[in-house]
């Protein structure tokens, strides 16, 4: 059986997501943040070394890190409705998305997520004006741009095919949805993405999706 160790409001509810999609039976184990640290539990690292989630364990084999979660699950019966076939066009940009989702366009959109508190966080009254100015000039110089360039890509991508991987819906859909989630909740994401904004729509309206949201609990991807 396997047994999904899901922290709130993290990226293992995607995970849930691609379980529910492909039919396959889990159990679900859930871990609470430190509320003031927004850190996962000790309890996590009997799991894996990392402590972290998502991170999914099937009898004696344990894996983490989302993208390999996925290629672990795909790689199981009826996972291949899920992949693009190999040696097309389409399999490259799957690749391609699992890699890039965590890759290159999670860490500006964490960036900003620690920026922004920075900018609010309290602190001595003659160190503010200084936190303040360093933390809304990285973000106006570096990160942002990193962001809306990640976004351009990902909006240009839709604008290739009805899905990230092609016409037929992928688990690239699913590993980049966390990304999407992010921006369109941290900033970022505006009025210039319709077709992101329209995936959006349409991946929370699958149902596989929203019994995922039943599962795993409240998801404030913002928090």
């Amino acid at each position: 059986m396997i047994i999904v160790h899901h922290l709130n409001n993290s990226r293992s509810q995607r995970i849930l997501w691609l379980l529910e999609e492909m039919g396959l039976e889990y159990e679900l184990k859930k871990y609470q943040r430190d509320p003031k640290t927004m850190l996962a539990p000790p309890e996590l690292k009997a799991v894996h070394p990392l402590g972290k989630s998502p991170v999914i364990s099937d009898g004696d084999t344990v894996v983490a890190e989302s993208g390999a979660i996925v290629e672990y699950l795909t790689a199981k019966p009826g996972g291949e409705r899920f992949v693009p076939p190999a040696g097309s066009n389409d399999r490259l940009r799957y690749t391609f998305c699992l890699h890039f989702a965590e890759g290159s366009a999670m860490p500006p959109l964490l960036m900003k997520l620690v920026f922004d508190r920075i900018e609010t966080a309290p602190m001595p009254f003659f160190v503010k004006p200084i936190a303040r100015g360093i933390a809304r000039k990285v973000k106006k110089d570096f990160i942002m741009p990193n962001i809306e360039r990640n976004l351009d890509l990902l909006e240009s991508e839709l604008g290739k095919s009805a899905w990230f991987a092609g016409d037929e819906f992928s688990a690239a859909d699913i590993q980049l949805s966390f990304v999407i989630e992010a921006a369109a909740s941290r900033g970022g994401m505006d009025g210039r993405y319709p077709k992101l904004a329209a995936f959006l729509e349409r991946i929370h309206a699958r149902p596989a999706y929203q019994r995922a949201l039943v599962r795993g609990g409240p998801y404030q991807i913002g928090k």
